[in-house]
């Protein structure tokens, strides 16, 4: 919807490095369907604080809704979520905003940063912003439970909120959530195959394991005794102890 205006600032590397290109894609691992340009990051958020500035955000964020969300790109999701996280506004005017934005995340990326970029949600009262996310808590779908799981990360692993946050965890049905990736056990052989190696669904899981090793971080007794005794899933504990050990916070500390 808005690539023209995207294409001058696509990466020269990506366009022109093929091994560059391939290793982009693969980390990203979007869906096959989804177009990838080749925006870096950087580049993608100062884009979006410009319109903000120049006043064209919400006239953006209109024309992103009004588009079917198939022919959205992979930068233009990416930049719709953070011009969303630029209002000025109240939570519950930004709430039409997010339940319009939300149901289109289909990658950890625009998961994660949408998620990282909210900044205003520490300043917002929490037991609202703790309502919102209580649907996607229970949805069947991947990356609205993966949104839900990251804002708790990131937003709520404080000591009045930690059991809170753990019973969510306890809640989820693995096998009620649906995901668009098939699982593989090699290695893709080009990138956006649409494959994870790793039991569906596996970008829920490896949320839900990330969670545990940043509350490690913090919470070391109350985490460890949460993660002896929890109902996750065995491969959810172990997704959880090898990225406790990958840390430079907690690589000493035992996970269980």
């Amino acid at each position: 919807m808005i690539v023209e205006e995207l294409l001058p600032l696509v990466s020269e590397r990506f366009l022109n490095d093929a091994h560059y290109r391939e290793g982009h894609l693969r980390i990203i691992n979007a869906l096959p369907d989804r177009r990838v340009l080749g925006m870096h990051t950087p580049d993608m958020k100062m884009l979006a604080r410009n319109l903000f500035r120049q006043g064209e955000s919400e006239q953006i964020i209109r024309r992103f809704e009004q588009e079917p969300p198939e022919t959205l790109c992979y930068e233009e999701l990416t930049i719709w979520g953070y011009l969303i996280n630029l209002q000025k506004c109240t939570f519950g005017e930004r709430i039409p905003m997010l339940e319009r934005f939300i149901p289109l995340m289909d990658n950890w990326a625009i998961c994660d940063c949408w998620c990282c970029n909210a900044k205003w949600i520490a300043k917002t009262d929490k037991e609202s912003v703790w309502e919102f996310l209580q649907p996607y808590f229970r949805s069947e779908r991947e990356f609205e439970v993966r949104f839900a799981i990251i804002v708790s990360m990131l937003y709520f692993l404080r000591e009045e909120w930690l059991e809170r946050v753990f019973s969510k965890l306890d809640e989820l049905d693995f096998d009620r959530i649906k995901s668009e990736y098939r699982t593989a056990k090699r290695k893709p052989a080009t990138p956006q195959e649409g494959t994870v190696q790793g039991t569906a669904p596996y970008y829920v899981r490896m949320g839900a394991a990330w969670l545990l090793a940043m509350s490690l971080a913090k919470f070391e007794e109350r985490t460890r005794e949460y993660a002896r005794n929890s109902k996750l899933p065995a491969d959810v504990i172990k997704m959880y102890v090898r990225k406790a050990r990958e840390s430079f916070r907690t690589r000493t500390i035992d996970a269980l």
